[in-house]
C-alpha cells in the first residue's frame, strides 16, 4: 500500500487538506469538485442556509443518485441475465435439434 499524500481540496471558498493514497488522488479531486457544485446549487438555491444544512443536504442528494443508479444497474443486469439465459437455451436447443439458428 503506498504512503498517503496531502491533497488540497477547495469546497465553497474553504480549503482541507486531505490524506490519502497517491493513485486515488484524482478520485478524491473528482469527489470534492462533485461535492463543491452540488452545495453551491443547493447554497445559490437560496432555500437552505447554513454551511452544515447545506452539507447534509448535498450529501443526502448525492446519496440518493448513487441509490437510483444502483438500482438502475441492477435492473440492467436482470435484463442481461434473462437475455444470456434464453440465448443459452436457444442455442443448446438448436445443438440437440441439429439445426442451424437463425439470428
Amino acid at each position: 500500500m503506498s504512503e498517503a499524500v496531502r491533497v488540497n481540496i477547495r469546497i465553497l471558498d474553504k480549503d482541507y487538506q486531505i490524506g490519502c493514497p497517491p493513485e486515488e488522488r484524482a478520485a478524491l479531486l473528482d469527489s470534492a469538485e462533485l461535492l463543491d457544485r452540488k452545495m453551491r446549487e443547493i447554497r445559490d438555491g437560496g432555500r437552505v442556509v447554513g454551511l452544515e444544512r447545506i452539507a447534509v443536504m448535498a450529501a443526502l442528494n448525492i446519496a440518493n443518485e448513487l441509490l437510483h443508479s444502483r438500482e438502475r444497474g441492477e435492473v440492467l443486469e436482470t435484463k442481461s441475465k434473462a437475455r444470456v439465459r434464453a440465448m443459452r437455451e436457444r442455442v443448446e436447443g438448436a445443438l440437440q435439434s441439429g439445426r442451424q439458428l437463425e439470428l
